[in-house]
């Protein structure tokens, strides 16, 4: 799978609320389904099918304690997710950096009565 399927699925499985409040939940520490099923108004089958495109999408993980079950948050995969985003804000932050000089420039090529006008 490529770097780019990784990213959409990820982003799929984010696109849903009740996933982004699973992660929420997850993010405080590991649940088990019953805990995660808790505050929606929906079956723990949901619930457990929710969980799966969140698995598929390798954001958490499920690990075996005697009879539970409970969920983990898989932090790099969140890391790996931001790492992307972040690439282009600090795109778009240096392009503002530049406006803001060129403005600046300006403004000040302008003198002192034209900040009185503005």
């Amino acid at each position: 799978m490529t770097d780019d399927e990784r990213l959409d699925i990820a982003f799929l499985a984010l696109a849903d609320p009740v996933r982004r409040r699973i992660i929420a939940r997850l993010s405080r520490g590991p649940a088990t389904v019953n805990e995660l099923a808790e505050p929606f108004a929906i079956t723990k089958q949901a619930v457990s099918k929710h969980i799966q495109v969140l698995e598929q999408a390798g954001l958490v993980t499920r690990t075996r304690d005697a009879q539970r079950r409970p969920v983990h948050l898989n932090p790099a995969r969140l890391e790996a997710l931001t790492a992307w985003i972040d690439q282009y804000r600090l795109i778009h932050e240096e392009q503002f950096r530049s406006l803001d000089a060129v403005l600046s420039t300006q403004a000040a090529a302008r003198g002192p009565q034209a900040k009185d006008s503005s």
